[in-house]
């Protein structure tokens, strides 16, 4: 009872600090827009000072050549007058700058846009654990596995064998490609999008995991991971498997790991619904793994599988 306690009380103090950080980063951005409206209304208003100095010394320039044209007017020989004009001309030729003073001097667009957004993508920039860029390495990938050129996709390909070079690093039994960087600290988020297959195994494996051959894919066997079977049953790779309660068709999946706390979520990364955790203490260094199945000459589960590639 005392644990549990514990535990809410913990949970409670993590979920008013990651508010709090968030109120404390919109309260800063909002400081930050005033005091740089502030800064461009200044400006404006300085430019519009000097705008109007110049309008002033534009017309006094134009008051003094009336005042000529009138003197020159009252002049009795025509050709003398039309003669002044044009030397009046020449001497304020070239010498009236152009100004313009419009509305578009002040930058409205910064204020008055999609302002939600560019706070947004501010605060997305700030934010911890966003999905990270994962790469898939090809060393390690089975050889009827496809890679995409920048190891974002893997698919399952219905053609033979690829001429691989073997490696004790790449699976030969089990259709499967680990991500090229492992992690054995800190935390890291990514996102897997599985639209349209009827089969798919990912999550986590050890960099020590056996390659070769038929693998048991549970966390005794260095793999933490969650599946996709039988078309529309989601079950996590426990011993025995554990159904995972998904009330629609995951069309994305995210995976959250806090190394240092032994935690490894999973999420319907459309809605950030919680789908199953593991927790304990993991051994060593672990790598995203990948598993998008085998596709089916009537069509099925052909799809691949996308690493989303959040880019702001």
């Amino acid at each position: 009872f005392s644990s549990s306690q514990s535990s809410a009380k913990s949970l409670r103090a993590t979920i008013a600090e990651a508010f709090e950080r968030l109120h404390r980063f919109l309260r800063e951005r909002q400081k930050s827009m005033l005091e740089e409206l502030e800064t461009d209304t200044a400006r404006t208003l300085t430019d519009i000072e000097q705008k109007i100095q110049q309008y002033s010394q534009q017309l006094r320039k134009v008051q003094e050549g009336m005042q000529i044209l009138q003197e020159k007017l009252s002049e009795c020989d025509r050709n003398l007058f039309l003669a002044g004009v044009g030397t009046t001309l020449e001497r304020f030729k070239g010498k009236i700058p152009e100004t313009s003073l419009t509305y578009e001097d002040f930058p409205t667009s910064k204020y008055m846009g999609p302002l939600q957004y560019t706070i947004w993508k501010s605060l997305f920039q700030d934010i911890a654990s966003v999905p990270a860029p994962i790469k898939l390495d090809p060393i390690t990938a089975h050889q009827r596995l496809i890679l995409s050129d920048d190891c974002t996709i893997v698919a399952y390909g219905n053609l033979h064998p690829q001429p691989l070079q073997d490696s004790p690093k790449r699976f030969d039994v089990e259709v499967s490609v680990l991500g090229s960087e492992g992690f054995e600290s800190g935390l890291h988020y990514w996102e897997v999008i599985v639209s349209e297959k009827t089969q798919w195994m990912i999550g986590l494996a050890h960099e020590a995991v056996s390659r070769k051959g038929s693998i048991q894919i549970q966390p005794s066997r260095g793999f933490y991971c969650i599946v996709m079977h039988d078309g529309n049953q989601y079950s996590a790779c426990t011993e025995p498997w554990t159904r995972l309660n998904v009330k629609s068709k995951l069309e994305k999946v995210g995976v959250f790991l806090d190394y240092s706390k032994g935690l490894l979520i999973f999420y319907n990364a459309d809605d950030m619904s919680w789908l199953y955790t593991f927790r304990g203490n993991f051994p060593g260094k672990l790598y995203p793994y990948f598993n998008p199945g085998q596709s089916h000459a009537n069509g099925k589960n052909v799809q691949p599988l996308r690493i989303n590639m959040v880019r702001i």
